[in-house]
């Protein structure tokens, strides 16, 4: 095991495909010479050349078409968006070219590629560098979506996408970039699509967080059991599409509550679709109303201080669990 950077970790992932698979190549804006707005693409210009690690002009929809039609002529391109919130710019081509392409052709053609997109607050990038769209791409049939909270897991989840023959949508929290954690040096570590991790068992309730809020909410589960007496199961989908639904439900059944915790909006996010889902097929066994911890429902602001007032905390995430014990404890 190596401990690397999340950053370091999704390099590697990069470098090992490219070695491996001459069809992937690398693309986006300032990824070659300047190796990458959060240096992601660290030594690949100077390894693999610019043949396959190009600089692009800043337009998305290029961007994103360019790869659309690479991946259908037979290569597997990475290609980056300096942040989730550019991709907006080529929703076109990712939703009625990358994601509808393969359905539109009857399978006769494939697009295997990966959009890589950084997103999320905390660094005080304002509004339009900060926000949270994995529910938006979520909602699209078609397309794989990755939401990678550890090193490890962002190594072995972009490495399965670049093997996948469908378009995945890889979210990367940019907070997160300069996290440790060990990784594994096999070559061959790979983590399945539609596999969620328990973080951390517990009986008392469950909460299911993605990105950053997975950390936020091991964070929480060691106040619960230390002032409150409570264990919390910690789960992280790490996929949103495929989703392991089938881990969560069973944790419900056994703990009888839910929290689900994220940075996107409250309306029509990721926790919305989860709640539904969980009222749907495990509704009996519930004791208390699922519980939903969001950004706030504003455009993520400048100041350091409101920023922070519109980003989950652990602090959130407790009184959100407490409030399904209420009277168990």
């Amino acid at each position: 095991m190596a401990t690397l950077r999340m950053r370091e970790a999704l390099r590697d992932a990069m470098a090992e495909e490219m070695r491996a698979d001459e069809n992937v190549f690398v693309m986006g804006e300032d990824v070659g010479v300047f190796q990458g707005a959060f240096k992601v693409t660290e030594g690949l210009l100077d390894e693999f050349g610019e043949k396959r690690v190009r600089d692009t002009p800043i337009s998305e929809n290029t961007i994103v078409g360019c790869g659309v039609g690479a991946a259908m002529g037979g290569l597997r391109p990475v290609v980056e968006l300096m942040t989730v919130n550019f991709s907006l710019l080529a929703m076109d081509q990712i939703v009625n070219h990358a994601a509808a392409i393969p359905y539109m052709f009857g399978g006769q053609v494939q697009v295997p590629m990966v959009i890589r997109m950084p997103g999320g607050g905390g660094h005080q990038l304002g509004p339009t560098h900060s926000h949270s769209f994995e529910a938006m791409y979520l909602q699209i049939p078609g397309l794989l979506v990755a939401c990678p909270s550890t090193p490890a897991d962002a190594k072995g989840l972009l490495k399965a996408a670049i093997r996948d023959d469908n378009p995945v949508i890889f979210i990367e929290h940019e907070t997160l970039y300069g996290v440790r954690g060990e990784v594994p040096e096999d070559g061959d570590h790979i983590v399945d699509f539609g596999k969620a991790a328990i973080r951390r068992e517990g009986g008392d309730v469950t909460i299911v967080a993605i990105l950053r809020m997975a950390e936020t909410a091991l964070k929480a589960a060691d106040t619960l059991a230390g002032e409150h007496g409570a264990e919390a199961e910690v789960i992280d989908p790490r996929t949103l599409r495929p989703l392991d639904l089938d881990t969560i439900l069973e944790s419900v059944r056994k703990t009888n509550r839910a929290v689900i915790v994220e940075e996107g909006w409250p309306h029509g996010g990721v926790g919305a679709n989860l709640a539904a889902l969980i009222q749907e097929q495990a509704f009996d066994h519930l004791d208390a109303p699922v519980q939903r911890v969001t950004g706030a429902d504003v455009p993520m602001p400048y100041s350091k201080r409101m920023e922070q007032a519109a980003i989950p905390h652990a602090e959130h995430v407790v009184s959100a669990a407490l409030e399904t014990l209420e009277g168990s404890l």
